[in-house]
């Protein structure tokens, strides 16, 4: 990429040519110099079986181009024609109970039919040739948000596939029965047709509903594959598929044979400081720049409005966050409101009368601050020493088998681990990730922790000096979903030196911790309590009927050491096991990332609509104001400093 791309989507299927001349011109007056378009458009593209009418859609191309303005080409699998379903109604998925989905919106198909993937194929390969070459079309999105909606398709097909999946991975009932514990309550299978997929709303086996959402999952991967495999025998440009915040399905799997990490995210304004978790992410996903393709400009909606207006500001920090975190591209949703649907209400760039709002000028001004930052952005990227585990596996097994009600994983994660470092430069990874590079690895709540080799990539990395801040409840499941027969964990007790006397999975504050060096500090969520076994301990319970057990511990393991957590410690102690210097020190409503590489510096951002205070300990110029700062600054709220050094 040689510049930070800004945008909207775009229909151009629901406007006359002339108002999409006048929207054209409205891009340019917004600053917007990218849009995507096609990815609900099937209907006109193929509006018979085997008629293709994408004259219409060059015209557009060639218009947006010859405007400056550059496109990402969508392949319209999410939605569809009525005509197809209507001819080969088993492209339809089924609900649980048997009945056949009606059209009714979109993300109607069935994953597993095999006349819905032909027909996904012709389409795809007539736009990879139409468009593979466009000098416009600088990216390209499979389908849209694709996810194992209503817990999958219940169809024949999908039933059948889901048994032989269970075949291909246990091999026989016997081997399935053992490790999902199936004597409990006269489960066990004789044959794998016995397998009934799981239903919403029942007591199912957590087992199954595991791997019921692995084997949607794993058939989405392979239906997305099967249409990047055709783009790249088009176009160099880069393919992608925009994702949902959830890690339900695999970034790391999905991705795997696409080439730009896309994503879509619709928090309100209250939310934009955890947005930056998602960021974090993405882009360790491919290492490399990702895309956001969907945010909200305004309000997001269906039939109504909802989530609320984004504050003067806001807009324009929520577009330079993740360019600040490592993106080169943001896109809204969308760029025109619609006149009818079922999105009537859904905020945008401009009104359903082509007016803007004002936080379209907060879009423009970022737009224009991409560009006077142009080199610092490109020639500068986030590298980080501090690494979060976010798990894929662990996303799946706590929708199942939480452990501790009402649980929310993710937003665990957001909120007590990763909020606490945003002065600090984190990478939120998966298990498969490399370790390579990292001084400190944080992964609590990773309740399965032996997937792709992980105890011997971290007791080597740990060897090599690595601090490896691990819990809590962490290496409680295999991969089945069952927790452990010998002990609490797999390998953990050992390689942590300790083991664990007690274990109280209950949402309480009522216990402390104590330094061994002295101060107190709270605990939450759950509770561990150890016998030191090679271990030293860091802090103890100070009251409840733990007092003077280990809640945390240090084990010298070669170089390096493993801190094992028994509970969630406050901020402040949290950020005392890292021991790590920030950026540099800021209030918490500062958010800060260095960039370094040809250029070198550091962005400020005020997240929360407040006024900040950020401490600089060299002299930087900002690049947006042109101002010499150093020592203390005051951020106004929802300001950003591109701090050069």
């Amino acid at each position: 990429m040689k510049k930070i791309y800004v945008g909207a989507a775009y229909y151009p299927e629901v406007w006359e040519p002339s108002e999409v001349d006048a929207d054209i011109v409205r891009m340019q007056e917004a600053g917007v110099n990218v849009v995507r378009v096609g990815e609900f458009a099937w209907g006109d593209m193929e509006p018979e079986e085997g008629v293709f009418t994408l004259d219409w859609l060059k015209t557009v191309v060639d218009k947006l181009y010859a405007a400056g303005i550059d496109v990402i080409m969508c392949t319209p699998s999410c939605t569809p024609p009525r005509w197809l379903f209507e001819k080969y109604p088993e492209t339809r998925i089924v609900y649980a109970n048997k009945e056949q989905t009606e059209i009714f919106s979109r993300c109607h198909p069935c994953k597993s039919s095999p006349v819905m993937r032909e027909k996904n194929r012709i389409i795809t390969k007539k736009l990879g040739e139409a468009f593979g070459a466009h000098p416009a079309v600088i990216g390209w999105q499979i389908d849209n948000e694709i996810f194992p909606y209503n817990e999958g398709c219940y169809c024949e097909k999908c039933r059948a596939g889901f048994r032989a999946y269970l075949k291909e991975k246990y091999g026989t009932p016997e081997n399935l029965n053992k490790k999902w514990g199936m004597a409990r309550w006269s489960l066990a299978y004789k044959s794998f047709d016995e397998a009934i997929p799981p239903v919403r709303g029942r007591w199912e086996h957590p087992s199954l509903q595991t791997e019921w959402t692995r084997f949607h999952c794993r058939n989405i991967v392979s239906y997305v594959s099967e249409q990047a495999e055709i783009l790249h025998n088009y176009t160099k440009a880069p393919v992608g598929t925009d994702m949902m915040v959830t890690n339900l399905l695999s970034y790391y799997d999905i991705n795997e044979p696409l080439d730009v990490v896309q994503y879509n995210h619709y928090e309100p304004a209250s939310d934009l400081p955890r947005t930056a978790f998602g960021y974090d992410f993405l882009r360790a996903v491919k290492d490399k720049p990702f895309w956001v393709t969907e945010t909200q400009v305004g309000w997001n909606g269906s039939v109504y409005a909802e989530f609320g207006f984004r504050p003067e500001g806001a807009c324009y920090v929520n577009t330079w966050l993740p360019v600040a975190k490592g993106g080169e591209l943001v896109e809204y949703w969308h760029f025109r409101a619609h006149p009818n649907g079922h999105e009537l209400a859904h905020g945008a760039l401009y009104s359903t009368a082509g007016r803007a709002y004002r936080t379209t000028q907060e879009v423009k001004r970022a737009s224009e601050e991409f560009e006077r930052c142009r080199d610092f952005l490109l020639n500068s990227k986030v590298e980080a020493k501090i690494a979060l585990h976010y798990s894929s596996t662990t996303v799946i097994e706590t929708c199942n088998a939480p452990l501790l009600k009402n649980f929310d994983y993710r937003m665990m994660l957001v909120d007590r681990f990763h909020a606490p470092l945003r002065r600090h430069n984190v990478d939120v990874i998966d298990t498969a990730h490399a370790l390579k590079g990292y001084e400190v690895l944080i992964s609590p709540f990773l309740f399965t922790a032996t997937e792709h080799d992980l105890p011997a990539r971290i007791r080597a990395w740990v060897e090599a000096g690595g601090t490896w801040i691990v819990g809590p409840m962490t290496d409680i499941m295999t991969e089945y979903a069952s927790k452990y027969r010998d002990a609490p964990h797999s390998f953990l007790e050992e390689l942590a030196g300790v083991h664990e006397l007690y274990e109280l999975p209950l949402h309480t504050d009522g216990y402390r911790a104590k330094w061994t060096g002295g101060g107190e500090f709270a605990l939450s969520t759950c509770f561990a309590a150890y016998e030191l076994r090679g271990a030293e301990p860091l802090a103890v319970y100070s009251n409840g009927e733990f007092a003077g057990l280990p809640v945390i511990t240090r084990r010298q393991v070669g170089k390096g050491c493993v801190i094992m957590l028994g509970s969630i410690p406050t901020s402040d102690a949290l950020l005392r096991l890292i021991d790590r210097a920030p950026n540099a020190e800021a209030s918490e409503n500062v958010a800060l990332v260095a960039r370094s590489g040809v250029r070198n510096g550091l962005i400020a951002l005020e997240t929360e609509g407040r006024e900040g205070t950020l401490l600089l300990d060299a002299s930087y110029t900002d690049l947006l104001g042109g101002d010499v700062m150093t020592g203390n600054i005051r951020l106004r709220p929802y300001q950003v400093l591109v701090l050069q050094k």
